[in-house]
């Protein structure tokens, strides 16, 4: 083989080899990559090539799959109360792609998770096609359906939790919208309606918004002056002037109406909410022992449900900022999820369990393949100390600002609140409720609700009271009785 030749044959053989290796690397290093691009068509395409599992709640399914007339999809999911249900499953799209439990167990619910590979093995030999696993969830469907009828056409969430397991029980958020809508390819335009809604019904509010939580934090700042030793009786005098003047400043921290709260016991301080005796009782113990305790409750930790909950917020602030934080003011935030834990560990003498929404996953047979089990996230407060707080919150239902949240014959402890925001507080404030039910077997639901104001409603009509209140009481009946 005479030299020019040689050099060719060399050459070509060198892009050979290249193609070679270009070509396993391709199948063998980056195919999970590839496959799972967002930009690959055929992933789409093989999601919705036959039904997708379900979610399910109470042993129903809430989603389902519908044979389309589509070139490229075969299948589209549906949705039973989409709206209601919105805030759980998520949204599972041919074109937008998914959130949520739709989101997080796709593979699940396609068939195609490796937990799954016995069962996709059995479809292969016998022929049939590929069937997806079932999501099964904490939910209780009477419990969300009262939680998301209270809401109404308000804009506002509920987020419900058995303190004694940490099962979400009902998350609701409104305004809603239904995940059928944007199921299919040509849904386009109904997406860009709902982004382009200032209402954000695609926000979940029960765990994505924060707020400002305003006189339902109270009860931590409780908890962190009887954990601290600041004060040791809910009905001792605490030392609040009549007058109290925020820390290193000339501000005087008023409180709402006429209410008389000088030297008022923790008790009659939280039944008719006073700002002084909190914000003081907050200054006394300092920032870093209030933020500590609140940071046993959850704040400033990611939560997840499985679903991501928005980071719930008490800072690092200075004395007068601290002052208004013990409040629920300045700069604390909270999602009602996170004021649902911090109900749930009082109710639950002081165990704070880790909040879950999925109970099981299943495969296609129905046996199971994952189980959930409850699991202690912290101590926030000795049971003697929890038992205090419940004491006193069970006086605000009796004959404080909470009585709308009684139920007959079952011991009720709850906590109002009247969050300001904007500029001086020039928004319309935001209405809180949070709550527990107690039975002889403990407490099987723990409650919180916010409520936002809005242009129809009088800022004097914003309360906790008169607002949150009776939707948590109508969320706990509904536990109660399907609980029995």
């Amino acid at each position: 083989m005479n030299k020019p030749v040689r050099r060719i044959a060399i050459f070509c053989g060198l892009l050979v080899l290249a193609l070679l290796l270009r070509d396993n690397w391709l199948q063998f290093v980056q195919a999970d990559e590839l496959k799972t691009n967002k930009h690959n068509h055929r992933v789409a395409i093989a999601r919705y090539s036959q039904p997708r599992g379900n979610i399910i709640v109470d042993g129903q399914e809430v989603t389902g799959s519908a044979e389309t007339n589509g070139i490229d999809y075969k299948y589209k999911r549906t949705y039973k109360n989409g709206e209601m249900w919105a805030p759980v499953t998520g949204y599972s799209s041919q074109v937008f792609d998914g959130s949520q439990l739709e989101k997080l167990y796709d593979k699940i619910l396609t068939g195609d998770d490796d937990k799954l590979f016995f069962n996709r093995t059995v479809d292969m030999i016998t022929g049939k096609g590929q069937k997806g696993g079932d999501v099964i969830t904490t939910l209780n469907t009477k419990a969300q359906e009262a939680a998301f009828k209270g809401l109404g056409d308000k804009r506002g969430a509920v987020a419900a939790l058995d303190p004694r397991t940490g099962k979400i029980l009902a998350l609701a958020s409104t305004p809603s919208y239904d995940p059928s809508k944007i199921a299919g390819a040509n849904d386009s335009a109904a997406w860009t309606a709902l982004e382009k809604d200032k209402n954000q019904p695609m926000l979940n509010r029960a765990l994505r918004a924060t707020y400002p939580p305003g006189s339902t934090f109270k009860v931590v700042t409780a908890a962190a002056a009887l954990e601290n030793g600041l004060y040791g009786d809910p009905d001792q005098k605490t030392q609040t002037p009549n007058k109290y003047i925020l820390p290193d400043s000339t501000t005087p921290l008023a409180n709402e109406g006429s209410i008389q709260c000088e030297n008022a016991t923790m008790r009659e301080a939280l039944r008719i909410s006073c700002n002084t005796v909190f914000g003081k009782m907050s200054a006394d113990l300092g920032n870093d022992k209030m933020k500590k305790e609140a940071e046993k409750f959850g704040f400033n930790s990611e939560i997840l449900t499985p679903v991501r909950a928005e980071k719930s917020v008490y800072p690092k602030d200075n004395r007068p900022q601290n002052a208004m934080d013990g409040i629920g003011q300045a700069s604390n935030r909270a999602t009602p999820l996170q004021m649902a834990m911090v109900v749930s560990a009082i109710a639950n003498n002081g165990k704070l369990m880790e909040p879950y929404m999925v109970d099981k996953v299943r495969a296609p047979n129905l046996n199971v393949i994952e189980t959930h089990q409850p699991k202690e996230m912290s101590q926030p407060l000795s049971a003697q100390n929890a038992q205090k707080i419940q004491s006193m919150m069970e006086t605000v239902v009796e004959n404080g600002t909470g009585t709308g949240a009684k139920i007959d014959n079952v011991t009720v402890g709850g906590k109002t609140g009247t969050a300001q925001h904007g500029v001086d507080n020039s928004g319309k404030p935001y209405a809180w409720f949070i709550s527990y039910a107690k039975t002889d077997n403990g407490s099987p639901v723990a409650v919180a609700v916010v409520v936002e104001g809005d242009d129809q409603t009088a800022r004097d009509d914003v309360a906790g009271g008169a607002l949150a209140a009776p939707i948590a009481k109508n969320v706990m009946e509904a536990v109660l009785k399907t609980s029995k």
